[in-house]
């Protein structure tokens, strides 16, 4: 199997999401398998100038700005297809998603590729039998409040790519009692199987 964990904290030392997500990969990793990672913070471009959504230039149109985004959405493509189980961490910043998983989601968001539209103009995601594992952290949003725009976004933005099992571990409100959050995401991950 191949596990591809993707983390998206700007924090590197001392974050919770990906101290958790690497808790949650050593739980679920067997000796044999493969993990591929990547840290949105490290190398993700933003997407501008894109003039079609699923990116969907024609090659003698692009700008050189248009071909480094190609370039790595191809990766990010490459390695969601690839993979079996995926694992992301993201922390809750001003209640939605890291600028950069939001920048992931949209490279990775490919016409034919991630997704389809169907003859009757209806979307089908393309990249089925996977599952996926949502770390998510806040200091004061409760998850899957009315302010938690992250998690139900996330959940969709992998339901319309055709991952449907998704599983969410969380350590929300941290700033009111981090150790009992900490203590709860933990036993999160302690009951899977």
């Amino acid at each position: 199997m191949k596990i591809y964990q993707i983390d998206s904290s700007a924090r590197k030392e001392g974050s919770t999401s990906r101290a958790l997500a690497k808790k949650l990969l050593e739980k679920i990793k067997k000796p044999e398998d493969e993990v591929i990672y990547r840290d949105l913070d490290d190398e993700m471009v933003f997407v501008s100038g894109l003039t079609e959504s699923g990116m969907k230039i024609k090659e003698e149109d692009q700008n050189e700005n248009h071909k480094k985004m190609f370039e790595l959405s191809d990766q990010l493509v490459k390695e969601l297809k690839e993979s079996d189980i995926i694992i992301i961490s993201a922390p809750i910043y001003n209640y939605g998603p890291p600028a950069t998983l939001k920048a992931w989601s949209d490279l990775a968001a490919r016409i034919g590729e991630t997704f389809r539209f169907k003859p009757n103009g209806r979307r089908e995601g393309l990249l089925k039998n996977k599952r996926a594992f949502l770390v998510i952290t806040s200091g004061g949003t409760k998850l899957n409040s009315k302010e938690d725009f992250l998690t139900p976004w996330l959940k969709f933005i992998l339901n319309f790519f055709g991952i449907e099992k998704v599983d969410i571990i969380s350590a929300d409100q941290m700033a009111l009692d981090y150790e009992k959050s900490i203590k709860e995401a933990e036993e999160q991950i302690d009951k899977i199987v």
